[in-house]
């Protein structure tokens, strides 16, 4: 960690050398410095609006998870349901969020769930697509070494291809994290919901019809900073998954 740190250290202090130098505006460019006086004295703003847009992003991601799970696997245990159904997820995924949220938003009158769908829609393709993956590439020898033992598909199904299929489903696991998150700001961009349950894209919205640039940064501050610790905490739970048996693991702990 600490390369990366030295790096971030270094970036930052050329960013607050360059706008101390040149005498940048804090209304066109804020330094360093300023973002995170603003973050300290606007905590009692931001920091509210930060848990509504984490809990639309968890509970977009948890729907995900499930959702795509569960159609995962029934794609896999029919091929003629697979083909019917997984070219309109695929639509879903390539349509631009930003086009169909207003829709959403008009039809679902409750905007937390108009929200909520709006950020399911982005991030359940990933783990419903490298589930299909990862069941769909079990090892034909031990398939073939369960049916010579009369194994039933659910057998075959818990015993050998969730296991084998983990690996592939936690990768989509964190990438729809992010994704859940992207979403969850792009919805509440074109919501543009305000009041006490704003999300921090309403913040940005209202720092930038202010002028208030430095409090804009500290919101994307914040929803980047959101975004890592969401990341770290899913590779933690494929580690910890993942880690006394699959060789991506393995390997990297050695």
């Amino acid at each position: 960690m600490v390369a990366p740190a030295l790096i971030g250290v270094l970036a930052l202090g050329v960013w607050e050398g360059i706008v101390r130098v040149e005498q940048i505006p804090p209304y066109i460019l804020p330094g360093p410095l300023l973002i995170a006086r603003t973050l300290i004295t606007d905590w009692s703003t931001l920091f509210p609006s930060l848990l509504v847009t984490l809990a639309i992003t968890e509970a977009a991601f948890f729907v995900s998870a499930v959702l795509g799970l569960l159609l995962a696997v029934l794609f896999t245990q029919s091929a003629w349901i697979e083909r019917a159904f997984f070219p309109y997820a695929v639509i879903l995924q390539v349509t631009p969020l930003v086009a169909i949220a207003p829709l959403i938003i008009l039809w679902v009158k409750w905007v937390p769930l108009a929200l909520l769908v709006c950020a399911w829609l982005v991030a359940f393709f990933p783990v419903l697509s490298n589930t299909v993956l990862g069941l769909t590439s079990t090892d034909r020898n031990l398939v073939d070494l369960f049916r010579l033992y009369s194994a039933t598909r659910w057998q075959a199904l818990r015993y050998l291809r969730l296991p084998a299929a983990l690996p592939f489903f936690l990768g989509g696991l964190r990438i729809s994290g992010g994704l859940a998150l992207i979403g969850a700001v792009v919805a509440e961009f074109v919501a543009g919901t305000g009041g006490a349950q704003s999300g921090l894209a309403f913040r940005i919205l209202e720092a930038g019809y202010q002028l208030q640039i430095p409090r804009m940064f500290a919101a994307v501050f914040l929803i980047s900073a959101a975004g890592v610790l969401l990341f770290i905490l899913l590779q933690g739970l494929s580690r910890v998954a993942l880690g006394l048996w699959h060789e991506s693991e393995i390997e990297t702990e050695g």
